[in-house]
């Protein structure tokens, strides 16, 4: 009889050392899993700009004052409704689930905890880091039963570790859930009959969700978390370009021009209208001077694509076109702007790690931008997978740098300006193109686009390598193989053609004084023995 009661508690004792037991299991959240932030019962408020991914609405109540969301805005309707039906069942099911860890009501402080069920039978605080250990299991799912408000102290993280997931941490809070500025909460929080307030510089990697209560987020970054089951994003079926896809730049009614220094990857033309200012050296690809049987073609294939993007059905209304930008973060969809827009500071087009999805954005206007206003890929996003249909002109303010194939219907691309890197197409089905001193690079080019020019651009551009760029005050430039330096020197230029600079290069690393050029855009061209090298463009930032 004594041997059996050891033996049964040595196999107790034993199954508190296997690390992989998962004493909790994730609730179903049906739609709500859609949601960044909803509430069943109140009001969803924003006092200044947030960039929030997923949907934002209430069941019964308004969501009021909301700049541009990668999500759909729903205020009291049958998406409502059922996300409010989805969030009692998930509630229900992490109320009644077991606790099996019992922890203080202080959180944090450098704590590391492993999945289970936690039960705090009192208010409860964040505070510092507090450690979430899935020790190497993906599916290790963590639920916190909190029996009272929760808060967090300014600065406050949850920080994942060995293989846990955002959308693998619940929270289930019997009051009022408060997070001070800065704080990084992980996992989907659910406050039952309370409201939920989420401070400026929070960040939300779940979701935000009352059954009964007012939210107000004020200057957060908020995005449903990936994985667990969501799905994978692709965004639509990328229309087919044809022959357009051999060009970087063309109009099929209208001139084509340029000034100043252009490089161009791709061909350049008009189907009726001249191509004029481009130099054949900087040009890889094919200037066709006057319309002839392959712009002709274009044309009819350039209708064809603008056709295609102009019916897509849009999955997401982009409400403020004038903050588009401003960090505004996007993911593979139809983005609808019914207005013109202006593209200022950032806009991140996220891929979420699929290099094949594709971003469509359609702005029913003019497009315009800031200067040095950019569009950044992120997880695996490509140029090539990313169209913009444009019903009206197009303007690419100075030094801007922009991604995706522009497909501009009836509206001039009046200006593409000093300094513009088009990582893309510049295509307009009426209108004039005019370019000045810009960078364009239609990627990949098909096979069927027939013989390229050849560009000083070649595979020898390895020879030198210039560092910083954009450089203020010095640059300096490395001989990537000093051994076959005969008479090296490097050229720079203006945007006009204007020599600005000569540096004879005597050693492998030669730094050199910049601060008597202004900010800008200036081109370089690499020599030795009289030999063009290598050239390229530099930008000063004084």
């Amino acid at each position: 009889m004594m041997k059996t009661n050891l033996q049964i508690a040595w196999i107790a004792a034993s199954l508190f050392l296997i690390p992989n037991i998962n004493f909790a299991q994730a609730p179903n959240l049906g739609t709500a899993a859609d949601f960044i932030l909803f509430t069943t019962d109140g009001p969803v408020n924003m006092t200044s700009t947030n960039q929030l991914t997923g949907n934002v609405g209430t069941n019964n109540g308004t969501s009021t004052t909301f700049n541009n969301i990668n999500g759909q805005l729903h205020d009291a309707d049958g998406v409502t409704a059922q996300c409010a039906a989805d969030l009692l069942i998930a509630y229900n099911q992490l109320n009644g689930t077991v606790p099996n860890f019992f922890p203080s009501s202080l959180l944090g402080n450098g704590d590391t905890l492993i999945a289970g069920v936690y039960s705090i039978a009192a208010a409860t605080t964040l505070n510092l880091n507090l450690y979430l250990n899935a020790q190497g299991n993906a599916n290790a799912v963590f639920i916190f039963q909190i029996a009272g408000p929760l808060s967090t102290n300014a600065g406050s993280q949850i920080k994942l570790i060995n293989n846990a997931k955002a959308c693998n941490v619940f929270w289930k809070v019997e009051g009022l859930v408060d997070m001070t500025t800065e704080t990084s909460m992980k996992g989907t929080v659910i406050a039952n009959n309370a409201a939920i307030l989420i401070h400026t510089g929070c960040t939300l990697e779940g979701r935000a969700l009352s059954t009964a209560g007012a939210i107000t987020v004020d200057g957060i970054l908020g995005y449903t978390p990936i994985g667990c089951g969501s799905p994978t994003l692709t965004g639509p079926t990328a229309p087919s370009l044809g022959t357009a896809a051999c060009y970087a730049i063309f109009s099929t009614d209208g001139s084509v021009s340029n000034t100043g220094i252009t490089t161009i990857t791709g061909d350049v033309g008009s189907n009726n209208g001249s191509a004029t200012g481009f130099n054949p050296l900087l040009v890889t690809g094919n200037i066709h001077p006057i319309p002839d049987g392959s712009t002709a073609q274009c044309a009819a294939d350039l209708l064809v694509a603008y056709n295609y993007v102009n019916v897509l059905p849009y999955d997401i209304e982009l409400m403020f076109p004038v903050l588009l930008g401003n960090s505004l973060v996007l993911t593979p969809h139809t983005y609808l702007i019914d207005a013109a827009a202006h593209l200022t500071d950032t806009l991140f087009l996220n891929a979420q790690g699929n290099a094949n999805a594709v971003f469509v954005i359609q702005i029913n206007g003019a497009l315009t931008s800031s200067t040095y206003s950019q569009i950044v890929l992120t997880n695996n996003a490509q140029a090539k997978n990313v169209y913009w249909k444009i019903e009206g002109a197009v303007s690419i303010n100075n030094y801007s740098l922009f991604c995706g194939t522009i497909i501009c219907n009836n509206g001039a691309l009046g200006a593409l300006n000093t300094g513009v890197t088009l990582n893309g197409r510049s295509l307009t089905t009426t209108g004039a193109i005019t370019t000045t001193a810009i960078t364009a690079i239609a990627s990949p080019i098909p096979g069927n686009c027939g013989t390229v020019g050849i560009s000083s651009l070649d595979d020898e551009n390895e020879a030198i390598t210039i560092y910083p760029n954009p450089f203020s005050t010095s640059a300096t430039i490395v001989l990537n193989d000093f051994s076959k330096s005969n008479k090296t020197e490097l050229r720079m230029y203006n945007v006009l053609g204007k020599e600005m600079m000569n540096v004879v290069i005597t050693k492998s690393s030669t730094t050199f004084d910049t601060s008597n050029l202004t900010s800008g855009v200036y081109f370089y061209q690499l020599t030795d023995n009289n030999k063009t090298i290598q050239s390229g463009k530099l930008i000063a930032r004084q």
